[in-house]
């Protein structure tokens, strides 16, 4: 992967060209990001431009790649090294259950989903409920192939895909290498959250904080991935980069599994809501527990970004009217949505004020969780339905 895949970010590429171009790469890093981020991607861009032999301007690496290699070849590099987490299955079980033995997998996974997640790992493995973790064999793996002679790159590089899954015996088994691995050797650690790792793990590594896409990004990350025709759905995708809240896999999800009809159910929904007009409420009930688990979280995924619009939006309000002009043009810029969204944001603020918001809000949160544990989405819909028109019936 070259970082001109990547859209966006310029500020952290721009380190990560700089540190390798200097040749100020630090031994071990920690790409720090949220999930659906470019934490991974980012780390698989920075291996290859740290053994780019034909380094250009922006980052570009111009080694030629074979043509009609299969998807993930480009990672088989003798000097690139993958540590992930895996669980046992029938065929490979007690000390085989490591990441090597996973690598064909690993690598289609790599070139295919990019952003993906854990989850998204462990079904693409077939792990079903199995919990997924980095085994203490991984450690003396590690250390025994960074003992070996390199092959020839600049670096050998180690990646380490979520090292919050290391069992503690295998993050406390790389300490030492970790602190003083072995000449021109870098460390990867790609992780989300740094709450469950080891204080000494984190005290060894140089964090790079990675953010989440914007919506922009997520919007032109979708037209360049998915066949959108001369004339892409610009709201439509808008309202998908709105709903994905910077987790592009999430975004790829949305767009190819959920029907692109949020707003105008969410809309019609809380007309009838508002009106307290039970005898069509029945039928949109009805019709909601016919569609499938997904846009059924979709709509109430929708209803929480929203109110979180429209939370904005009053306090933009009131800032207008104490005049704290500097601040509201900050507060302006946090206003993501357009066109009908937006009109509608703006309308439906009128009839709810901070408490009736914050209340829907845990509602739709909770609903959202109800549906995952198999809540019956009918029974689920039609009590939020009846309390919401309680919460902003008309006067």
């Amino acid at each position: 992967m070259q970082f001109s895949a990547i859209h966006g970010l310029a500020e952290v590429k721009q380190h990560l060209i700089q540190s390798a171009d200097t040749d100020k790469v630090a031994h071990a890093q920690l790409f720090l990001g949220p999930e659906g981020g470019s934490n991974l991607a980012m780390a698989l861009a920075y291996a290859q431009y740290l053994n780019c032999e034909n380094r250009q301007k922006d980052g570009v690496c111009g080694d030629q790649s074979p043509t009609n290699q299969p998807p993930g070849r480009e990672y088989a590099q003798p000097d690139l090294h993958f540590v992930f987490p895996v669980c046992s299955t029938k065929k490979i079980t007690g000390k085989d259950v490591v990441s090597d033995s996973f690598i064909t997998e690993w690598r289609t996974f790599l070139a295919e989903r990019p952003y993906g997640s854990l989850a998204d790992w462990s079904e693409y493995l077939g792990a079903e409920n199995k919990s997924l973790n980095i085994s203490k064999e991984e450690s003396r793996n590690i250390i025994r192939k960074l003992s070996l002679t390199a092959f020839g790159d600049r670096y050998k590089i180690v990646i380490i895909w979520h090292p919050e899954c290391m069992h503690p015996a295998a993050a406390n088994g790389i300490l030492k290498i970790l602190e003083e691995p072995p000449e021109r050797t870098v460390f990867i650690l790609v992780a989300h959250s740094t709450e469950q790792l080891l204080p000494t793990i984190l005290s060894r590594t140089q964090i790079v904080q990675i953010r989440a896409f914007s919506d922009e990004e997520i919007v032109r990350m979708l037209i360049a991935r998915i066949d959108t025709g001369d004339n892409p759905d610009l709201q439509q995708l808008q309202r998908i980069a709105t709903l994905a809240e910077g987790n592009f896999q999430k975004a790829l999800q949305l767009y190819e599994e959920i029907e692109d009809d949020s707003h105008q159910l969410f809309r019609d929904w809380m007309r009838l809501c508002y009106l307290q007009d039970y005898k069509k409420l029945l039928p949109f009930v009805d019709k909601f527990h016919k569609q499938s688990k997904e846009n059924q979280k979709a709509l109430f995924a929708y209803g929480l970004a929203m109110i979180r619009e429209m939370l904005v939006h009053q306090s933009v309000d009131q800032l207008v009217e104490v005049g704290i002009e500097d601040v509201l043009q900050k507060e302006r810029k946090l206003v993501r949505v357009q066109g009908q969204d937006l009109e509608f944001v703006v309308n439906f603020s009128k009839i709810t004020n901070t408490a009736t918001l914050e209340k829907m809000l845990h509602w739709f949160n909770e609903a959202h969780i109800q549906l995952e544990r198999n809540a019956n989405p009918k029974i689920l819909l039609l009590d939020i339905s009846l309390s919401i028109g309680q919460l902003i019936k008309r006067k």
